[in-house]
C-alpha cells in the first residue's frame, strides 16, 4: 500500500501547525488543527488536487480553530455541489464546551471570539479511518480538559497538538489546564509510544518521543 504522508500549511499569527496527512498518489486528505484561515487552506490544498475527507482537532483553543467553520463550509459546499456526503469533523468528547464557549477557547481575549464546534466526539482510545489511513484517538488532558492527540501506527505519526513540543510542554494556565494531569497524560499516554515515533506538534518543529523522554525537562524519564 502507497506510503503514508504528512504535510504542513503554518497559519496565522500564532503559527499555528495545521496538517494534512495523505497516502502518496491518493487525492484523500486529513486536515488536523485548521488554526486560520480556512479558504485558504481549503484553496491551497485543491490547487493540489486534494478533497478533504475528515477534519480533526487535537484541541479546542482559538489558535487551532479560527480556521474550522470557513474549511468546513468550503468543503461542504464542494461536496454538495459533487453529490458527495458532507465532510465532518472530530475532537475529543471532553472538549464540547470550550469549543463553544469563548472564554474556555480564550478566543474573546486573543480578540476574535470564535464558537464552533464538532459534528463527532470521540473517545481515547477508539480507532478512526479517513482517506485510508487509521488512526488512534489519545486523549492527553491538561493543555485542555479535551485535549487529545492521533497516532498513525502503520506510519509512526503522533500528531500531538499542543500537548507535547520538541523539549517543551503545552501551557497549563487556560481554563481547563493543569500541569500535572499534562505531564502524566504524556509521561503515560505518549512515551509507551516507540521511541522512533516522529512527534508533530501544534507550534514549531517535529520531534520524537524517544527524544523527549531523554531531554525534554518538563517530563524526563530517567534511564
Amino acid at each position: 500500500m502507497n506510503e503514508i504522508k504528512i504535510g504542513r500549511m503554518v497559519m496565522g499569527a500564532y503559527q499555528t501547525n495545521c496538517y494534512f496527512l495523505y497516502r502518496d498518489r491518493s487525492q484523500d486528505v486529513i486536515v488536523v488543527d485548521p488554526g486560520d484561515s480556512g479558504s485558504n487552506i481549503y484553496n491551497a490544498l485543491r490547487r493540489n488536487g486534494f478533497r478533504v475527507k475528515a477534519i480533526l482537532l487535537t484541541h479546542g483553543h482559538f489558535d487551532h480553530i479560527w480556521g474550522l467553520d470557513e474549511l468546513r463550509d468550503a468543503v461542504n459546499a464542494a461536496a454538495e455541489a459533487e453529490g458527495l456526503d458532507p465532510v465532518q469533523v472530530y475532537a475529543c468528547e471532553g472538549e464540547r464546551e470550550l469549543l463553544k464557549n469563548v472564554r474556555l477557547n480564550v478566543s474573546d481575549q486573543a480578540g476574535r471570539p470564535c464558537s464552533t464546534y464538532a459534528d463527532v466526539y470521540v473517545k481515547d482510545g477508539q480507532e478512526l479511518e479517513f482517506a485510508g489511513i487509521r488512526l488512534r484517538v489519545i486523549a492527553t488532558p491538561g493543555h485542555t480538559e479535551g485535549g487529545c492527540c492521533y497516532y498513525v501506527e502503520e506510519a509512526g505519526i503522533l500528531v500531538a497538538g499542543d500537548t507535547l513540543f520538541a523539549e517543551s510542554v503545552g501551557r497549563s494556565d487556560f481554563p481547563t489546564g493543569s500541569t500535572g494531569t499534562l505531564v502524566r497524560s504524556i509521561q503515560d499516554k505518549l512515551f509507551v509510544l516507540p521511541d522512533e515515533t516522529r512527534v508533530y506538534p501544534g507550534h514549531g518543529d517535529s520531534t520524537t518521543i524517544g527524544h523527549e523522554k531523554r531531554y525534554n525537562p518538563f517530563c524526563a524519564l530517567a534511564d
